[in-house]
């Protein structure tokens, strides 16, 4: 899982560097664009699953119970949870950020018509 995970940052980072050269290129309104934030969206929905189940393995195979001083687990298990949120919030604000790209793209396509 820890492979898979690292990939999925490896993925994210090609596709992040990709739109930052469109960027300086001036050509990001452009729908090319979106295939490489449609790459970013999907490897974090998957480092997110994979995180998930982490969570689950932990939380279902480990079972940390309070008498125990396995403070090991447990911090595991919550490092995995808040993995799960901030993995969750960025896949929602990247969904936000592409109708933003979208509705933008569309606004300037207009706009190139018009002129």
């Amino acid at each position: 899982m820890a492979i898979i995970g690292v990939a999925c940052v490896q993925v994210a980072l090609v596709a992040v560097w990709m739109l930052l050269t469109m960027v300086r290129r001036g050509a990001i309104f452009t729908p090319r664009a979106f295939r490489w934030v449609d790459t970013v969206i999907g490897s974090s929905a998957v480092a997110t699953v994979l995180a998930l189940g982490v969570t689950g393995h932990l939380t279902l195979a480990e079972i940390p119970s309070p008498d125990d001083d396995n403070m090991a687990v447990l911090g595991a298990l919550f490092a995995a949870l808040a993995s799960v949120g901030v993995g969750a919030a960025f896949v929602m604000l990247a969904v936000v950020m592409r109708g933003l790209l979208r509705k933008a793209t569309d606004l300037e396509t207009e706009i190139a018509e018009v002129v």
